[in-house]
């Protein structure tokens, strides 16, 4: 309510009530004045006040008429400049207002659709750039292999060998209790099994890895389709997938897409503990949407769970914003975790 009467058209109605307020007293003491001064017959205290109380009243009246009308027009405009800037913030580029007006708000309007145009070419300068440095990337491919290799080898070393390491001395120590002290020996097999399962979710976010990063000429819904239906065979996940007929995206757009939503399925094998993944592509006018959806235990965008996955994160950022997208993550203790990308046409 108080941001309402705050608005521009409460602010014209305020300004000429306090105009009125003014006038009226202004008029009081010129009115007195005379009264004093010369005490004329005609002019009395009950004229005064009554002829002071008629122009209050029909005062406020136009007051508010006229408030009404003079700020309508400039809430109006106002209001598409507002509409303008969401939509840029949004990325639509493609967003123009026309304004007929000569005085601020309409040379505003005007910076507003220069900035559009600017970031709409800056949007396909980035595309342009993430093609060509594509074709660089491809000469680099070699250098990139071995990076991945050397990166998949910690991981290996870091995480499944330690936990293949607990394993044996897990098992060793289980064979020489078991006679001894069945119920401690059942209760450290079924710690070994729970071990095993982590580590073999965590190879299975490895090997994801090792997939081709190119499409190999599918398209990028081709694509994902056969990855969704390769984990369905090999994780207890159920994958919800819906996408639209979407026109065909550059080959580095579709790529950059395709290895994000690799690493946000490696991360969720790892890390989330889901039981359910949604993954939708949709396409609204001039832009691609794509939403990554857990229910995992999901983790605080500024704890230490964030720094584990902060690699993972910060590579799809970059590899979104090569393509001039945005990317937002937005994710709670045991409330999962949602990926946002919006990439423009």
């Amino acid at each position: 309510m108080l941001q309402r009467l705050n608005s521009i058209r409460y602010t014209y109605i305020r300004s000429h009530l306090y105009a009125l307020f003014l006038t009226m007293l202004t008029l009081l003491a010129i009115l007195l004045s005379i009264h004093v001064l010369f005490e004329p017959g005609w002019l009395n205290k009950v004229s005064i006040f009554v002829f002071i109380f008629a122009y209050l009243v029909v005062g406020f009246i136009f007051s508010i008429y006229i408030g009404f009308k003079s700020s309508g027009d400039m809430k109006t405009r106002m209001d598409y400049l507002s509409v303008l800037i969401a939509q840029l913030a949004r990325g639509n580029y493609t967003s123009r207002v026309y304004d007929n007006g000569d005085d601020e708000i309409a040379r505003i309007g005007e910076e507003l659709n220069e900035l559009g145009e600017k970031m709409q070419g800056q949007v396909k300068s980035l595309q342009r750039l993430a093609d060509e440095k594509a074709e660089f990337a491809k000469t680099a491919h070699k250098a990139a292999t071995i990076e991945e290799r050397q990166r998949l080898a910690r991981d290996l070393h870091d995480a499944v060998s330690q936990q293949l390491f607990a394993l044996t001395m897990m098992s060793q120590a289980t064979l020489k209790i078991v006679e001894k002290n069945p119920d401690k020996a059942k209760a450290q097999i079924k710690e070994i099994a729970e071990t095993a399962l982590q580590a073999q979710t965590e190879m299975r976010a490895l090997l994801l890895h090792l997939r081709p990063v190119h499409l190999s000429g599918d398209t990028l819904p081709v694509g994902i389709s056969q990855l969704v239906t390769e984990l369905e065979q090999k994780c207890p996940l159920a994958f919800h997938l819906h996408i639209d007929d979407i026109v065909r995206l550059s080959e580095t757009t579709e790529e950059h897409l395709f290895r994000v939503v690799q690493e946000a399925l490696s991360n969720t094998l790892r890390h989330a503990e889901a039981n359910e993944v949604t993954i939708e592509i949709r396409q609204y006018k001039n832009e691609v949407f794509l939403h990554i959806a857990d229910d995992g235990k999901g983790f605080d965008l500024s704890g230490d769970n964030q720094k584990k996955a902060s690699y993972g994160l910060k590579t799809m950022k970059e590899r979104c914003e090569e393509i001039g997208g945005t990317f937002v993550i937005r994710s709670k203790q045991n409330e999962g975790t949602h990926i946002d990308i919006r990439i423009p046409i």
